[in-house]
């Protein structure tokens, strides 16, 4: 039994912890290496070009894969015909899979092709021929609810059943008390997740065992998923995802591509090549839409009283769709009723913190509305009715650090450039899960090998491990060698959910302290001391220390009588069942923004962004975390909007030149402050980060514009011509009131 010191200085609590093995960190935890900067482990080969991922994977007598989409949004296939293809010299596997003949898409595979040269296997899908009757199609929110819609799921209507949550009478009783009420609609667009590197692998069988080099956020369930697929073992897979591109949410599983992939790759026996383009890479997921219908309401002394929200959304022929909101702060009544409604599109994706992004710009917008309408400063709103203990101290910070003071009265700035100054909460589940291990291994040289077959999603996960290695044996994160994105290596998450970190942080950390005690009791049997003495030994700044001879790490190692020593650390229940300080991680973004009302572009000038995320490990890849948190938010904010043509169904904006997204001369200054609490939870107190930070920016950016010019864009992406349709909106409203 242990006593552990939570919280952050300022708001601590001791609590009783049952723990096994190592002391769990908390505030009183002196540590050498943890929370500190360190370089990426895998920087010089990512800077250099020599990070090999997916994409660069070659072999000598490669093929190439390719889909073939339907241009249609709604068709049933009455015929096609792939001998052409097929006959085409250099062609060498085809497939059909239409499934059923049904289209609910467009660019949804009909036939896959093989062929020896990417330029022999445009030919061959130029041959292939495809008869559609063609069908009506919803590629909307509006159109798939009218009267007489076309059905995207073949039964019932577009509409699916009501997600209800929070008692209606309760929350009219509210609105009838208020001092106020606000009742305004918010709507969100579809983003898709645009990954640098696309969609797709690389196949190679040697006999009946397959190893795929996947672009995936999940070596492991791809591994269960291709198992399934091709009727084999999961011991007959092996995936490898030593770097990968970018994945957001949209990269978990083997997709239909992957498993053409392995089966042209079969029938071959030839490795085989299948990564999407740009327009299809466009397909393979994204965010889905909102339209938010909100009733808030509060007491002129900020007190909230009520929230209500009814929310439609599309995740085109999946689901997925529904939004946060409300939630995070202080309520004394909510409502929530939300609805996914089919499409003729895409199916979405998980998309860096679901639901989260659309909903708190929703919430937010709502309670500077609401802060507004009372005259009441929108951080003394917030402040007010914000429980977490957490986020309370954040929102001081970020404040000071961004210049709040600064702010003034909504459109009040002289001249055509104005000024404006926004907030926002985040926050997420602490997510770590057990299952996963992670093997660390000490050589007779002084090496320290640590082993899993999670993949790095672009987190830092290397470094992560290595930082807590390093610190259980007394040594710098740049000498601990990491292996990562194996599945011949212990299991390891999927990264998604910010599951990565605090999911392998507590087997890394109990492997490196049994691997430890071994060596310790191995050196004290070299020195002829009795183990029980080695308990009170340790490793710190790389010697041995508490014994008769204060050796270097790598003396000590050169006391081993095997090669090498190693031991494996499981992630257990027991492992994630310590106290915890919070039920949640907290954080809260300020944004600065200048807005020209004659044009109605928006630029941000910076962003403030304050996060909690347990145990802070290594203080640099936090903040570069955070960063792209961030730079991701601006784009959703200002940029990023898919657009289906609502004739044909097909996407207008398929690349990078049409989807815009943000680039260098976009960003903001960032000014992001990983904070450190001891959240308890394991034995390292390691939550989750790569979602969180993502939630709020688009709604501290939308305040800020609000704020800025006086009138508030409900929609996103915030365009110029939203800005001015505001500004024309708000000149209206004021020529009415003067009659």
């Amino acid at each position: 039994m242990s006593e552990l010191r939570l919280g952050f200085p300022g708001n601590e609590k001791r609590v009783e912890a049952q723990s096994s093995g190592a002391t769990p960190w908390d505030l009183d935890s002196k540590l050498a290496v943890v929370g500190k900067d360190h370089a990426r482990q895998e920087a010089p080969l990512k800077v250099s070009g020599r990070a090999q991922y997916s994409y660069d994977v070659r072999f000598p007598n490669l093929i190439y894969a390719r889909l073939l989409g339907s241009p249609h949004a709604h068709a049933k296939v009455t015929k096609l015909d792939l001998s052409k293809a097929k006959a085409l010299k250099g062609v060498l596997y085809v497939e059909d899979l239409t499934r059923g003949g049904r289209i609910r898409y467009a660019g949804q595979a009909v036939a896959g092709l093989a062929a020896e040269s990417e330029e022999i296997l445009a030919d061959a899908l130029a041959l292939v021929e495809v008869d559609y009757e063609v069908l009506p199609h919803a590629v909307s929110v509006e159109a798939a609810l009218k009267e007489g819609a076309p059905k995207v799921r073949g039964r019932g209507g577009n509409a699916g059943r009501a997600r209800i949550q929070g008692k209606k009478a309760a929350v009219n009783a509210a609105h009838a008390s208020a001092d106020l009420v606000v009742d305004a609609t918010y709507r969100t667009q579809v983003q898709t997740h645009s990954c640098l590197e696309t969609h797709g692998c690389v196949a190679k069988w040697d006999g009946d065992e397959l190893t795929v080099w996947a672009s995936t956020q999940g070596t492991f369930s791809v591994r269960r998923s291709l198992s399934r697929a091709l009727g084999v073992k999961a011991r007959q897979v092996r995936v490898i995802s030593e770097h990968m591109g970018g994945g957001f949410g949209s990269k978990f599983g083997a997709d239909l591509w992957d498993v053409f992939c392995c089966k042209a790759a079969k029938a071959t026996q030839r490795p085989c090549r299948l990564m999407l383009n740009r327009a299809e890479e466009h397909l393979a997921g994204n965010r889905p839409d909102s339209i938010q219908r909100c009733k808030f309401s509060a007491k002129k002394d900020g007190t909230l009283l009520g929230a209500e929200v009814r929310a439609l959304g599309t995740g085109g022929v999946g689901g997925g769709a529904g939004v946060f909101n409300p939630g995070i702060y202080s309520f004394q009544s909510t409502y929530s009723e939300q609805r996914d409604v089919n499409t003729h599109a895409s199916r979405a994706r998980a998309f860096r913190a679901p639901r989260h992004p659309q909903g708190v710009f929703a919430l937010e917008g709502m309670l500077d509305e609401l802060a507004e309408g009372l005259g009441i400063d929108p951080l003394a709103l917030r402040l007010k009715n914000d429980p977490h203990p957490v986020r309370q101290a954040q929102w001081k910070r970020g404040a000071e650090a961004i210049g709040w003071s600064r702010r003034k009265a909504s459109g009040s700035d002289e001249g055509p450039l104005k000024r404006g100054f926004g907030l926002a909460a985040a926050r997420w589940k602490h997510n770590g899960r057990p299952g996963s291990a992670v093997l660390v291994r000490i050589g007779r040289e002084g090496t320290v090998e640590v082993r899993n077959g999670a993949q790095d999603i672009g987190s830092g996960a290397r470094t992560l491990l290595a930082t807590l290695v390093a610190e259980e044996l007394g040594l710098q994160p740049s000498q601990i060698e990491v292996h990562l994105g194996d599945t011949r290596d212990p299991n390891g998450p999927a990264s998604g959910g910010s599951t990565t970190s605090p999911s392998l942080a507590p087997p890394a950390r109990a492997a490196a302290y049994q691997v430890k005690r071994e060596l310790l009791e191995s050196a004290a049997r070299a020195l002829k001391v009795p183990t029980e003495q080695a308990q009170g030994w340790d490793l710190k700044g790389g010697k041995l220390t508490g014994a008769p001879q204060a050796l270097s790490f790598a003396k000590v190692c050169a006391l081993l009588t095997t090669d090498t020593i190693e031991a494996t650390g499981k992630g257990d229940r027991a492992a994630f069942s310590l106290p915890r300080f919070t039920s949640e991680v907290a954080g809260c973004q300020f944004a600065e923004v200048e807005v020209d009302v004659e044009l109605g572009t928006v630029r941000v000038i910076k962003v403030v962004a304050v996060q909690d995320c347990g145990t802070v490990v290594n203080a640099l890849t936090a903040r570069s975390q955070i960063n792209g948190a961030v730079i991701q938010g601006v784009s959703y904010a200002l940029f990023e909007e898919r657009i289906l043509d609502p004739g044909s169904g097909r996407q207008l904006n398929p690349g990078l030149l049409g989807y815009k997204i943000l680039g260098s001369l976009d960003l903001p200054e960032i000014e992001s402050i990983p904070m450190s609490v001891a959240n308890g939870i394991n034995p390292t107190g390691v939550s989750s980060l790569g979602e969180p930070p993502a939630v709020p920016t688009a709604g501290a950016i939308a305040n800020a514009v609000a704020n800025a010019i006086g009138a508030r864009v409900r929609s996103l992406p915030i365009t110029p011509d939203k800005v001015l349709a505001a500004l024309a909106e708000q000149a209206r409203a004021k020529k009415e009131q003067k009659k």
